[in-house]
């Protein structure tokens, strides 16, 4: 019997955040575990800035789960691009889009998630996956750090990402907070440490919720 893999989707073009989600999700490449393959889509934009960004990328996404004989995918993009299409494309096999997992799992840290956004655009789509999603109750908001997807995988940002979590904090009265970017994923522990309140890393939640699912057979 061949090993298991999950494949997990960075859906731009910018490798230094395929590079920071490869390292967050190193801690669950566990013995007896399925691989965990992490790519990004060459075709992609830069980042996922907007609602045309995230629309112009379910093509490829669908293309690349179909030809992949991956045993589970996630989609390593706050926007969940695609993620319909994707799962009816994959044919059973379980498709994890990290912001349905990360707000998934604020739910049970918590009352009231707030996001950590890009931009004022990603609050918009923030807002609307809420209200889809039927959270809208327990959505706090978001905060924008005015930075691209690539801008997150450094060092120089953590101090604006800090600032954006404690105003959801102390602002919006969130007590759950979650990185709105698959790039951040290297802040994480000196976001919680700096706001004292739980910090989401949504990538690892859906890589976790995969491993679980192909584990499972669920």
């Amino acid at each position: 019997m061949s090993r298991r893999r999950i494949l997990v989707i960075n859906p731009n073009s910018s490798a230094s955040v395929t590079a920071a989600i490869d390292d967050a999700v190193a801690p669950l490449r566990i013995a007896g575990g399925p691989d965990i393959e992490v790519t990004g889509l060459p075709e992609g934009p830069p980042g996922i800035s907007s609602q045309r960004d995230a629309d112009s990328v379910v093509m490829p996404l669908v293309n690349r789960v179909t030809r992949d004989d991956a045993d589970a995918f996630v989609l390593a993009c706050f926007s969940d691009p695609g993620l319909h299409a994707v799962r009816e494309a994959a044919g059973g096999r379980p498709v994890m889009g990290i912001a349905e997992c990360g707000i998934f799992r604020a739910l049970m840290l918590g009352e009231r998630f707030g996001v950590i956004a890009l931009s004022p655009s990603s609050i918009r789509r923030q807002q609307r996956m809420a209200r889809v999603m039927g959270v809208d109750s327990r959505y706090a908001g978001s905060w924008s750090v005015g930075a691209s997807a690539a801008e997150t995988a450094g060092a120089d940002i953590r101090g604006r990402l800090i600032d954006a979590a404690r105003a959801l904090v102390t602002q919006c009265r969130a007590d759950v907070v979650v990185m709105g970017c698959a790039g951040m994923v290297s802040h994480r522990a000196a976001i919680a440490e700096a706001i004292g309140v739980p910090v989401v890393e949504p990538a690892q939640q859906a890589v976790a919720a995969a491993i679980g699912a192909v584990l499972l057979n669920a």
